[in-house]
């Protein structure tokens, strides 16, 4: 994914994509680089138009969300409202401990 990520950086930043660049991005953001890999993507990436697969993806439509219920109960929403606020209270009393375990499991 990280090697994806370096061409379309690359490419937003106007650089050519070649294996030189991409590896320099790739050791700038301290990985370590395969060769096989870089040079598969340029490879690939030779016979693509970034620009219009990236103008597709835009355009994609997204995944269909079902829609909500036109009326609900009054009591219904109240009690989700409360819920909700008891909820955000909860998240404001995160300790720091509980913080640093969280950033933890992100970065590994």
């Amino acid at each position: 994914m990280e090697y994806i990520y370096a061409s379309l950086l690359l490419y937003k930043a106007g650089k050519e994509i070649n294996e030189e660049n991409i590896k320099k991005v790739l050791e700038a953001a301290g990985i370590q680089v395969d060769e096989v890999r870089v040079k598969s993507l340029v490879a690939a990436l030779k016979n693509i138009d970034i620009a219009k697969v990236l103008e597709q993806a835009l355009a994609a439509p997204v995944a269909a969300v079902p829609a909500a219920p036109a009326a609900q109960a009054p009591a219904e929403e109240e009690k989700k409202e409360e819920k909700k606020e008891e909820e955000e209270e909860e998240a404001e009393t995160v300790s720091e401990e509980e913080l640093a375990e969280g950033l933890g499991a992100l970065f590994g």
